[in-house]
Order: structure tokens, then sequence, then C-alpha cells
């Protein structure tokens, strides 16, 4: 079962989207967009994408990858964390909270590539 895209109205005006899961986990919310279009094509930017392979910030010697691409690194604290950059190097989509782990890191980024995969999208909250 694919996952889903959940398109909702803040309570000021602007739009975001979830990307759930098949289990209805909650693996990715968006930054605010000030429309419903640039939302949408916030929605079709992750799906683009999300198969994108990892880069591995945390080795001595990383592999340096084409984007688009996933980076983990480690923040200031030592926890690790993940960002999608697109195909033109923006960044799309990161961990919120670190991981306190690299495996747990890399299920967090399985997660969004898999949820993401054939992923429909719900509009269906911006009706009522």
């Amino acid at each position: 079962m694919p996952g889903k895209f959940v398109i909702t109205k803040t309570p000021k005006g602007f739009f975001r989207f979830s990307l759930l899961a098949a289990n209805y986990q909650t693996v990715l919310t968006s930054k605010n967009y000030s429309s419903l279009a640039t939302c949408r094509d916030g929605v079709e930017t992750i799906k683009k994408n999300a198969q994108a392979p990892v880069e591995d910030q945390t080795l001595k010697n990383p592999e340096v990858l084409k984007y688009p691409k996933y980076e983990v690194y480690l923040d200031n604290a030592g926890k690790y964390r993940f960002r999608l950059l697109a195909s033109n190097g923006l960044n799309i989509a990161m961990a919120e909270d670190g991981y306190a782990s690299k495996s747990g890191c890399l299920n967090g980024v399985e997660a969004i590539s898999r949820a993401s995969l054939d992923a429909t999208v719900d509009e269906s909250a911006l009706e009522q």
C-alpha cells in the first residue's frame, strides 16, 4: 500500500503537507507554502527526488554524490540528521529531530523513500 501526501491549510492561511506511510505514521512534514499551487509543487518535488541516494557525511572521506541526494550528517549536539536536496541543490526536506543512531536516521530516509513511491495526494481536508 502506498503512502499518502495530505495537504492542509493552517489557521493563518498557509498550506502544508504531511507524508504518511502506509501505517499512517507521519514521516515528513513540509514547510508552510503561501499558495496551494506551490504546496502541490512541493509534493511533486518530494515525489521526484525521494528515491535519491544517500551521501554519508559522517564518514571520514565521504563519497560526494551528484544531486539529488540525501545528506546524512551529525549536528552540533551529536545527533544524526538528514536533508533531501533536489536536483538543483535546494534543501527540500530535513529531519525535524535528530536521531541517536545512524541506523535510525537511515531508517527515516528509507521511510520517506518508501512512502513517497506511488503516493497519492489527499486534499479532502481543504474542503472542510
